[in-house]
């Protein structure tokens, strides 16, 4: 950049007619300055006073031209870029969501739309729906009732000396504060997450589980539940040509899957989920993508989302039975996305966990199918999503794979230590005779039964109009409608270079402000078309978008008859 400049000042100083080693006058000096904040990429300034000398436009042309001639090329490109980043995909956070961000840019600058806010449903982040936080987490006294936490005790520990925090909160909030070092939420941790944090989290899973046992051992603290499912996939994938990692996914899936497999250059297999009985997961066709997957990579893998995400379903004990079965048979390692395990709604349904009926399937199966599964603060009755705390359990690991783990786990250091504390309280909430559990059951509850209710509410709301079929939905947090789009609509998207539910999806966002996640960005079969929607608002707001995405379907299907 130095010898840029000094170019740019010779430039300037021959224009305003003298050498580089010559005089200089009120002219020259403002080509110079002028030429010099040019090459430096500044806009140069204007004269000091009324009345002093212009720079010349053609010390300003000259290093105009210098600049573009000095630049070179850049060394990162979309060329020279990692191809495996640029194959990625998320469409939770795509296109449609880019475009509401410029539509809300548009609203708050005043201009005119036919609506008055977008209304973002296409993420399950519960507290920016307006789901108030569960006070014993976010604990503060109830008068003032925001947001400081058991975590605001352990991030200003100052508060527990104050009366007007109850006992059971100060408790679990001293323990947290013990492993951490210093005392501080502000310290590194291990990279497996703060010891006692496991231990609470083994201690749960045992409860839930009826007393399976659960070693703290084979806990690992994440960041959010994705993070620990990117990090057993990084150390699962191997091989090259028609050795490498095959990993099975549902069809509709979270986009994580694909987009973990693609930033690994690992094979995504696809088995399909059931819509026509309500996206349930049939054995018979996992082993049809298995069989025809051999043919190209080796499939090692097999993912389960339980409750579905995007589809709502909740898993049979019958139907998990096989399928670790299934994993056993053909030496496949189980990945169990159980994020939602709190959040089932439909009568007759109940969450099973794989560990749990892998125990109880008896020692051959517990002692050799290796299996991790999934837990997280974002969902279920928290919707804590910003704390990005979570969890994953490991079984059947071989010892030094174990050690390669942590390995890998240590690069990033630690998960974030308030995600930690978050995690905890979520594992270790207050039990009956502890000063909080009255409120904090109330709370709970009140939540699970809201969104029941917002689940029936739009289930039953789908399936009214013409040219929508919803499966119920059984658990999670989305409604996973098909749509009848015509084919005169699915021209038109051609035309647009958009796959037909994006083109739909595009419309609904622009003529009302819903933004919906198009089915494509989740996977479905040929031929069909979904979006997927959250049910978080509050029931008169959704209530009020559902009617809107009603009006907009019928206008739409009457445009493009």
């Amino acid at each position: 950049m130095h010898r840029f400049v000094l170019v740019a000042r010779q430039a300037a100083a021959r224009l305003c007619g003298r050498g580089p080693g010559g005089s200089r006058g009120g002219r020259t000096d403002m080509a110079l300055r002028c030429a010099a904040s040019l090459a430096a990429g500044r806009q140069p300034r204007g004269p000091r006073r009324e009345g002093t000398v212009r720079w010349s436009s053609a010390a300003k042309a000259s290093a105009v031209k210098i600049n573009e001639k000095a630049s070179r090329e850049k060394i990162l490109t979309l060329e020279s870029m990692n191809p495996q980043v640029k194959a990625v995909e998320y469409a939770v956070r795509g296109p449609i969501v880019l475009k509401a961000g410029e539509i809300e840019k548009e609203l708050r600058k005043g201009i005119k739309k036919p609506f008055t806010e977008v209304i973002k449903a296409n993420i399950g982040d519960a507290h920016a729906m307006g789901q108030r936080p569960i006070t014993f987490l976010r604990q503060w006294p109830i008068d003032i009732f925001l947001t400081l936490q058991v975590v605001a005790l352990c991030t200003y520990p100052n508060l527990l000396d104050s009366p007007s925090f109850p006992e059971d909160a100060k408790k679990r909030a001293r323990r947290i504060l013990q492993g951490c070092g210093g005392n501080s939420l502000g310290s590194y941790t291990a990279s497996q997450g703060i010891n006692c944090i496991r231990e609470d989290v083994a201690s749960y899973i045992e409860r839930r589980d009826g007393g399976v046992p659960a070693d703290p051992d084979n806990i690992y603290l994440t960041t959010g539940a994705s993070d620990g499912i990117s990090a057993i996939l990084k150390i699962l994938i191997s091989g090259g040509g028609k050795s490498r990692t095959g990993v099975m996914i549902p069809i509709p899936q979270y986009p994580l899957y694909s987009a973990a497999i693609s930033e690994l250059d690992a094979i995504q297999v696809n088995y399909y989920l059931d819509e026509e009985n309500c996206w349930a997961l049939n054995v018979n066709e996992l082993r049809r993508a298995l069989n025809e997957a051999k043919a190209y990579c080796n499939p090692k893998v097999l993912c389960i989302i339980n409750p579905g995400n995007p589809t709502g379903q909740v898993q049979s004990r019958k139907c998990i039975e096989d399928v670790i079965h299934f994993a056993w048979e053909e030496k496949l390692f189980l990945l169990a996305d159980e994020v939602y395990q709190d959040n089932v709604y439909s009568e007759g349904c109940q969450f099973h966990s794989f560990k749990k009926i892998l125990y109880e399937m008896g020692p051959e199966y517990y002692n050799n199918v290796e299996l991790a599964s999934f837990h997280s603060t974002s969902k279920g009755y928290m919707g804590e999503c910003g704390y990005r705390g979570g969890y994953m359990e490991v079984i059947n690991l071989h010892p030094e794979i174990k050690g390669q783990l942590v390995k890998l786990l240590s690069v990033r250091l630690c998960p974030p230590v308030s995600g930690q504390a978050a995690m905890d309280i979520v594992v270790n909430p207050p039990v009956p005779g502890e000063e909080s559990y009255a409120q904090f059951i109330k709370e709970k509850e009140s939540v699970l039964n809201n969104l029941a209710k917002k689940a029936k509410l739009t289930e039953d709301m789908f399936n009214k109009i013409p040219g929508v079929h919803c499966n119920p939905l059984q658990g999670a947090m989305y409604a996973f409608p098909q749509i009848f789009i015509p084919s005169k609509a699915i021209e038109e998207a051609k035309a647009h270079k958009m796959a037909p539910d994006m083109f739909y999806c595009m419309k609904l966002l622009e003529e009302t402000g819903i933004c919906v996640v198009p089915g494509s960005g989740f996977g479905q079969r040929e031929g069909t078309y979904h979006f997927r929607m959250t049910i978080l608002p509050p029931v008169e707001k959704l209530k009020i978008l559902l009617e809107k995405v009603k009006d907009f379907h019928i206008k739409f299907l009457e445009k493009y008859a």
